[in-house]
Protein backbone atom coordinates (compact mmCIF):
# COMPACT_ATOMS: atom_id res chain seq x y z
CA UNK A 1 0.00 0.00 0.00
CA UNK A 2 2.08 2.83 -1.53
CA UNK A 3 -0.47 5.29 -0.52
CA UNK A 4 0.25 4.69 3.08
CA UNK A 5 3.83 5.20 2.73
CA UNK A 6 3.54 8.08 0.80
CA UNK A 7 0.97 10.08 3.00
CA UNK A 8 2.62 8.91 6.61
CA UNK A 9 5.99 10.08 4.94
CA UNK A 10 4.16 13.60 4.11
CA UNK A 11 2.41 14.31 7.45
CA UNK A 12 5.87 13.94 9.24
CA UNK A 13 7.80 15.87 6.67
CA UNK A 14 5.30 18.94 6.78
CA UNK A 15 4.97 18.84 10.99
CA UNK A 16 9.04 18.71 11.05
CA UNK A 17 9.35 21.60 8.37
CA UNK A 18 7.00 24.07 10.69
CA UNK A 19 8.89 26.82 11.64
CA UNK A 20 8.59 25.02 16.29
CA UNK A 21 7.61 28.35 17.80
CA UNK A 22 4.36 28.99 15.58
CA UNK A 23 3.44 25.39 15.92
CA UNK A 24 3.41 25.48 19.81
CA UNK A 25 1.56 28.55 19.61
CA UNK A 26 -1.19 27.60 17.15
CA UNK A 27 -0.66 23.81 18.50
CA UNK A 28 -3.63 24.05 21.28
CA UNK A 29 -6.47 25.36 19.07
CA UNK A 30 -4.72 22.94 15.58
CA UNK A 31 -4.72 20.07 17.57
CA UNK A 32 -8.73 20.41 19.20
CA UNK A 33 -10.01 21.29 15.82
CA UNK A 34 -8.44 18.22 14.10
CA UNK A 35 -9.54 15.72 16.94
CA UNK A 36 -13.08 17.39 16.40
CA UNK A 37 -12.91 16.83 12.25
CA UNK A 38 -11.43 12.80 12.88
CA UNK A 39 -13.92 12.07 15.44
CA UNK A 40 -17.26 13.87 13.31
CA UNK A 41 -15.77 12.40 10.21
CA UNK A 42 -13.44 9.55 10.25
CA UNK A 43 -14.81 8.12 14.06
CA UNK A 44 -11.74 8.60 15.44
CA UNK A 45 -12.95 8.63 19.38
CA UNK A 46 -12.03 7.91 22.63
CA UNK A 47 -14.12 4.27 22.14
CA UNK A 48 -12.48 3.20 19.19
CA UNK A 49 -8.90 3.97 20.13
CA UNK A 50 -9.38 1.87 23.34
CA UNK A 51 -10.78 -0.69 21.44
CA UNK A 52 -7.71 -0.57 18.98
CA UNK A 53 -5.29 -0.64 21.31
CA UNK A 54 -6.69 -3.87 22.70
CA UNK A 55 -5.90 -5.37 19.65
CA UNK A 56 -2.99 -8.09 19.84
CA UNK A 57 -1.04 -10.27 17.29
CA UNK A 58 -3.28 -13.15 18.11
CA UNK A 59 -5.89 -11.20 16.85
CA UNK A 60 -4.74 -10.90 13.91
CA UNK A 61 -3.19 -13.78 13.45
CA UNK A 62 -5.81 -15.91 14.49
CA UNK A 63 -8.79 -13.71 12.51
CA UNK A 64 -10.73 -15.99 9.71
CA UNK A 65 -10.01 -14.23 6.85
CA UNK A 66 -7.30 -16.70 5.20
CA UNK A 67 -9.20 -18.51 3.47
CA UNK A 68 -11.74 -15.74 2.45
CA UNK A 69 -8.59 -13.68 0.90
CA UNK A 70 -6.51 -16.55 -0.67
CA UNK A 71 -10.10 -17.84 -2.53
CA UNK A 72 -10.16 -14.39 -3.56
CA UNK A 73 -7.14 -14.03 -5.15
CA UNK A 74 -7.03 -17.02 -6.78
CA UNK A 75 -10.64 -16.03 -8.40
CA UNK A 76 -10.56 -13.47 -11.16
CA UNK A 77 -14.26 -12.89 -10.75
CA UNK A 78 -13.29 -11.87 -6.83
CA UNK A 79 -11.02 -8.99 -6.84
CA UNK A 80 -9.85 -7.43 -3.05
CA UNK A 81 -11.12 -4.27 -3.55
CA UNK A 82 -8.45 -1.51 -2.40
CA UNK A 83 -9.26 0.92 0.62
CA UNK A 84 -11.92 3.65 -0.21
CA UNK A 85 -10.83 7.18 0.71
CA UNK A 86 -12.69 7.41 3.69
CA UNK A 87 -10.99 4.21 4.78
CA UNK A 88 -7.52 5.40 3.54
CA UNK A 89 -7.75 8.63 5.48
CA UNK A 90 -8.94 6.92 8.93
CA UNK A 91 -6.48 4.64 8.32
CA UNK A 92 -3.77 7.19 8.43
CA UNK A 93 -5.59 8.70 11.59
CA UNK A 94 -5.07 5.65 13.23
CA UNK A 95 -1.66 4.70 12.51
CA UNK A 96 -1.23 8.40 13.89
CA UNK A 97 -2.73 8.18 17.21
CA UNK A 98 -2.67 5.07 18.18
CA UNK A 99 0.92 3.28 18.25
CA UNK A 100 0.01 0.43 19.13
CA UNK A 101 -1.76 -0.90 16.06
CA UNK A 102 0.93 0.97 14.24
CA UNK A 103 3.22 -1.14 15.94
CA UNK A 104 1.30 -4.35 15.22
CA UNK A 105 0.95 -3.51 11.42
CA UNK A 106 4.94 -2.86 11.25
CA UNK A 107 4.95 -6.78 12.98
CA UNK A 108 2.42 -8.30 11.25
CA UNK A 109 3.12 -6.20 7.65
CA UNK A 110 4.13 -7.84 5.33
CA UNK A 111 5.95 -11.82 6.91
CA UNK A 112 2.53 -12.66 8.45
CA UNK A 113 -0.19 -10.73 6.68
CA UNK A 114 -0.24 -8.83 3.46
CA UNK A 115 -1.44 -5.39 3.56
CA UNK A 116 -4.64 -5.70 2.44
CA UNK A 117 -4.99 -8.69 4.97
CA UNK A 118 -4.38 -6.28 7.56
CA UNK A 119 -6.57 -3.65 7.07
CA UNK A 120 -9.26 -6.11 5.57
CA UNK A 121 -9.50 -7.54 9.60
CA UNK A 122 -9.18 -3.95 11.23
CA UNK A 123 -11.80 -2.97 9.44
CA UNK A 124 -14.23 -5.70 10.30
CA UNK A 125 -12.93 -5.31 13.89
CA UNK A 126 -13.79 -1.93 13.91
CA UNK A 127 -17.07 -2.00 12.25
CA UNK A 128 -19.34 -1.84 15.41
CA UNK A 129 -17.12 1.82 16.00
CA UNK A 130 -16.95 3.05 12.31
CA UNK A 131 -19.87 2.13 10.29
CA UNK A 132 -22.36 5.34 10.55
CA UNK A 133 -18.82 7.02 10.38
CA UNK A 134 -18.09 5.16 6.87
CA UNK A 135 -21.98 5.11 5.86
CA UNK A 136 -22.63 8.47 6.20
CA UNK A 137 -19.31 9.73 4.23
CA UNK A 138 -20.53 7.09 1.18
CA UNK A 139 -24.31 9.12 1.64
CA UNK A 140 -22.45 12.79 1.87
CA UNK A 141 -20.28 11.39 -2.21
CA UNK A 142 -23.72 9.74 -3.41
CA UNK A 143 -25.16 13.53 -2.80
CA UNK A 144 -22.69 15.29 -4.29
CA UNK A 145 -22.11 13.03 -7.22
CA UNK A 146 -26.18 13.41 -7.72
CA UNK A 147 -25.96 17.12 -7.64
CA UNK A 148 -23.18 17.20 -10.06
CA UNK A 149 -25.12 14.59 -12.31
CA UNK A 150 -27.75 17.20 -11.58
CA UNK A 151 -25.81 20.19 -12.49
CA UNK A 152 -24.92 18.73 -16.23
CA UNK A 153 -27.87 17.94 -17.15
CA UNK A 154 -30.41 21.11 -15.79
CA UNK A 155 -27.88 22.50 -18.47
CA UNK A 156 -30.38 20.91 -20.99
CA UNK A 157 -33.37 21.68 -19.94
CA UNK A 158 -34.60 24.19 -17.23
CA UNK A 159 -37.30 21.48 -16.30
CA UNK A 160 -34.94 18.88 -15.00
CA UNK A 161 -33.59 21.48 -12.30
CA UNK A 162 -37.14 21.80 -10.77
CA UNK A 163 -36.90 17.62 -11.39
CA UNK A 164 -33.91 17.02 -10.01
CA UNK A 165 -33.74 19.34 -6.57
CA UNK A 166 -37.41 17.94 -6.07
CA UNK A 167 -36.01 14.45 -6.29
CA UNK A 168 -32.90 15.64 -4.45
CA UNK A 169 -35.09 17.59 -1.33
CA UNK A 170 -37.03 13.90 -0.91
CA UNK A 171 -33.65 12.11 -0.71
CA UNK A 172 -31.62 14.36 2.03
CA UNK A 173 -35.19 14.34 3.96
CA UNK A 174 -35.19 10.57 3.85
CA UNK A 175 -31.90 10.23 5.39
CA UNK A 176 -31.76 9.88 9.21
CA UNK A 177 -30.15 13.17 10.86
CA UNK A 178 -26.84 13.40 11.91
Amino acid sequence: MEWLKRNLSRTSTISKTLNPQSQSQSKGKQTEEEEEEEERIYGITEQLINHVKSFTLQTFQNFPLQDEYEESESSSTKVLKDLSEWQEKHAILILSRVKEISHLRFVLCPRHLKEKQFWKIYFKLAKNHVFEYELRAIQQEKLKRMAMEDDKSSDNNPNEIEMSEAKLGCFVESQPPS
